[in-house]
């Protein structure tokens, strides 16, 4: 069983992306600046953001960080949205989700330049990802295949089940591992909630890809061995044996399911690292992109 270490590989991209920068200072070129906004004191979101703003001074970005109370009228995001749109000195953006309830997440993001959707989420970026044209592919689906290619797993002709059909990974990872590619050319299942027998289906899977956000969700019993596993699941789960009073668990069933696995993603230090790193690539890829037009 080898691990998919997303943290070794994470930072073997921003250590690519930074020597990148280095030759953009070099030449007297503008860096890459990604912004993010932050609306609300969600505590998630703000470590996550935190995160990034970490990322982005690691590689020699800009970074900017827009906070807006949880009071925030959907008329006041657009109107920060749109100025993030038109400010030339900001390469790509990204909206914190989850956003108050009182907004409108949908038209949220479609409001995004696509342009500068380092996200992915915009449905044009979306459709073009589809019709396998260039565009931003969103950053967890991008980091799993920067995954399974770096570590060479094989996925040609593989049979791929996609558990979970979310618009963030489930349903493009359903796209991107069929497609041509280095991590690609796979025969892809997409099973959700309603799907019937799911346990026999898993079976037959030489990859798994679990992003339900159920806690150790697939057990042992569900897969076959020799399977590659991908864990995009973290959840907090109480337990008393820790001093924080949680354990943080996947969507698998570690233990069980790595003695039957050939390679399988950790959590934490799997999925979760490979998401920020290729937000910063999709950053990059957008001034290049933006220097050009």
């Amino acid at each position: 069983m080898i691990l998919l270490d997303g943290k070794k590989t994470s930072n073997d991209i921003k250590e690519e992306i930074a020597i990148a920068v280095d030759g953009m200072k070099e030449r007297g070129e503008k860096v890459p600046h990604l912004a993010a906004i932050l609306v609300g004191e969600d505590g998630a979101s703000l470590t996550y953001v935190g995160s990034k703003v970490r990322a982005c001074e690691r590689v020699g970005f800009e970074s900017t960080l827009v906070q807006m109370p949880d009071t925030t009228s959907e008329e006041e995001l657009l109107n920060t949205i749109n100025d993030l749109n038109t400010n030339d000195a900001i390469d790509g953006f990204i909206v914190q989700l989850p956003l108050p309830k009182h907004i409108d997440e949908q038209k949220v993001l479609m409001a995004v330049n696509p342009n500068k959707d380092v996200d992915g989420f915009h449905p044009e970026n979306f459709g073009k990802m589809a019709l396998d044209m260039d565009s931003f592919i969103p950053a967890t689906p991008f980091g799993i295949l920067q995954l399974l290619e770096r570590y060479e797993v094989e996925t040609k002709g593989k049979n791929t089940v996609v558990i979970g059909r979310s618009h963030i990974v489930g349903r493009p990872m359903s796209i991107l591992m069929s497609q041509k590619g280095p991590a690609g050319n796979s025969t892809v299942t997409l099973t959700h909630s309603h799907t019937k027998n799911l346990s026999e289906i898993t079976k037959q899977a030489d990859i798994i890809v679990v992003a339900l956000g159920i806690p150790e969700f697939l057990k042992g019993d569900m897969v076959k061995d020799g399977v590659v596993i991908v864990d995009v699941g973290i959840s907090r789960v109480p337990d008393a044996s820790k001093k924080r009073g949680y354990a943080i668990k996947g969507d698998v069933a570690f233990d069980e399911v790595s003695k039957k696995s050939s390679f399988i993603t950790p959590v934490p230090g799997g999925v979760g690292p490979m998401t920020i790193a290729m937000l910063l690539k999709n950053t990059l890829i957008a001034r290049e992109r933006l220097a050009n037009l």
